[in-house]
């Protein structure tokens, strides 16, 4: 029994590395749309075939940093509202974006998920994510909710157009090489690779203050 308990926690700790050498690595390469299980595996110090012991596929690695990444937005947004009542919201919003933009991993997963990762991998670990995302979705809501002025419908439509915003401004604030040198060749096509913090900023104030007055 003490060998089988030893062995659950050396494969607890390897899955560990793991995520800890794709987060380096999303960090380091400019996002997750760069990371192989080869090169996640390297730096995690596993031959790539051993890789599959812990995840099945890249899709399955990410989606778990991605379930992470609501855990920590939600516990977030509850530190930064713990005890307010009567934020306007504008504030809330301010909240928001300030929470998201903290969690760079979690805000590039943001576009991956719905487009791959939870399409990608077997039903019960999409079965899996779900149940949590949506736990934390619920905390987030029932959080902003008791800290502000909008009504549970308002918060929830903020909180969907800040998912929204977040998938598509952090793409195109981060752009690629490539178009990191095309906008350098041609400056009148560089606004789209604008500050992303506080852009989504005043667009998610704009949809409070518009959420409000409805």
């Amino acid at each position: 029994m003490h060998r089988r308990a030893r062995s659950a926690e050396a494969k607890v700790r390897r899955a560990e590395d793991l995520l800890d050498a794709a987060r380096t690595l999303a960090t380091e390469r400019g996002g997750v749309r760069h990371l192989t299980l080869a090169n996640v595996a390297e730096v995690a110090g596993l031959h790539p075939s051993a890789i599959r012991r812990y995840f099945e596929s890249k899709e399955e690695l990410l989606l778990e940093l991605a379930e992470r990444g609501w855990n920590q937005w939600r516990d977030a947004i509850a530190a930064e509202l713990a005890g307010a009542h009567d934020r306007t919201p504008a504030e809330l919003a301010t909240a928001m974006a300030r929470t998201l933009a903290a969690l760079p991993l979690f805000c590039d997963l943001l576009t991956h998920v719905p487009l791959s990762l939870e399409g990608e991998v077997e039903i019960e670990r999409a079965r899996h994510f779900k149940t949590s995302s949506f736990a934390a979705h619920d905390d987030i809501v029932d959080t902003l909710t008791a800290a502000g002025d909008l009504t549970t419908d308002q918060v929830q439509d903020l909180v969907t157009a800040a998912i929204a915003l977040t998938a598509n401004l952090w793409q195109t604030s981060h752009p690629t090489p490539t178009l990191a040198k095309l906008y350098a060749e041609h400056p009148r096509w560089g606004h789209a690779a604008l500050d992303f913090a506080p852009r989504l900023t005043r667009l998610l104030q704009a949809t409070a203050a518009g959420l409000g007055r409805l």
